[in-house]
């Protein structure tokens, strides 16, 4: 995660200081200190409002050491939905609490905030009433699991169904396992869950479909193509075979192609790792593919895309080679275990 730390004060800046020390072995940590209580370690800022409309997009998280109402202020004017929205976490310059405000179970706030605490013998203060009450929550386990929320609305009427002690049903087109109390797979509920790549299945009269964000591409191209030329082939053949692009997690090529600036600009617009492979590990994976004798001879691989796409998923090809202006795409689905136990890593 990109976490953006902010302090106002004295112990605040001190406090910033071991917040970053804590958590900069798995994230990106960066501190922002008022002006008159930096350090050589930080950024300085004059209007905390300006400085996090900076990087209100490219933020994962923020964790403000300060009055909440302040912390409020400044994030607000960059608001958009709970979907979307960085985690906001606001701590008091003794340490003491640790308080998600924004973006407890999607954005990660609530877990995050467990973690600050636990690690700095503070006291974290979660309000979310699934929390508080031991409940399921539809957005921490889709979180936890990969899955796009298509539905903001069914979600919360989910949840205050769950809070109301009513059974919420649950189908899935995946293996599952540790499913709670609060859902059932067998009889008749009003509402329920629907775990498919079909977001057309409607199995209850309120249903919140959740999506796996599991598609690999696998991608070929000419020497020198443009990001854009990638993108437009990309487009094309998903929605072609009506792969939605936003469950495309991870992209594949040869390793002949790992610097390609087109392709690695199109990864990171997308914000997907590139993985490659040598020809004799694509060669290697086994499987009905399409073969070139030029893609052959030129790369040591017959298929670049196809073989990609296989080898990073583990899973299956669901649509095979597409060409289009020297670009060649491929799609393999990873497989799928929802675990209802598992919690949201950051």
């Amino acid at each position: 995660m990109n976490i953006a730390v902010f302090s106002v004060t004295e112990n605040g800046r001190k406090l910033s200081l071991r917040v970053g020390g804590l958590l900069e072995a798995e994230h990106k940590v960066s501190r922002y200190c008022f002006h008159k209580h930096t350090d050589d370690n930080s950024a300085v800022f004059w209007n905390m409002g300006s400085m996090v409309g900076r990087l209100f997009e490219r933020s994962d998280a923020f964790v403000f050491v300060c009055a909440c109402g302040i912390a409020v202020r400044a994030v607000a004017p960059y608001l958009g939905t709970k979907a979307d929205d960085p985690a906001v976490i606001v701590m008091d310059d003794c340490g003491k609490f640790v308080i998600p405000v924004l973006s407890g179970h999607i954005g990660g706030a609530n877990r995050l905030a467990e973690v600050i605490a636990e690690r700095l013998g503070s006291q974290a203060v979660i309000t979310t009433a699934t929390d508080v009450g031991g409940r399921f929550s539809p957005d921490s386990f889709a979180a936890a699991n990969g899955l796009i929320i298509t539905d903001l609305k069914a979600a919360k009427e989910i949840a205050a169904e769950v809070l109301d002690d009513e059974k919420i049903g649950f189908c899935s087109d995946y293996r599952h396992g540790g499913l709670p109390s609060e859902l059932t797979e067998f009889g008749v509920c009003r509402t329920g869950i629907c775990v498919s790549r079909d977001t057309g299945k409607k199995p209850f009269p309120v249903t919140l479909n959740l999506v796996p964000r599991n598609i690999v591409l696998g991608i070929g191209c000419k020497k020198g193509t443009s990001a854009e030329a990638v993108r437009k082939a990309v487009s094309e053949a998903l929605e072609q075979h009506n792969i939605d692009i936003g469950t495309v997690s991870e992209a594949a090529t040869i390793d002949i192609k790992k610097d390609e600036a087109g392709l690695c600009e199109f990864c990171g617009s997308m914000g997907i790792k590139l993985n490659t492979y040598t020809a004799e590990e694509l060669m290697a994976v086994s499987g009905d593919f399409e073969s070139s004798g030029f893609v052959l001879e030129t790369t040591g691989a017959d298929n670049v895309c196809e073989r990609s796409a296989v080898l990073c998923s583990g899973g299956k090809l669901i649509m095979k080679k597409t060409a289009s202006d020297g670009v060649t795409v491929a799609a393999a689905e990873k497989p799928v275990y929802l675990d209802f136990e598992k919690e949201i890593t950051l």
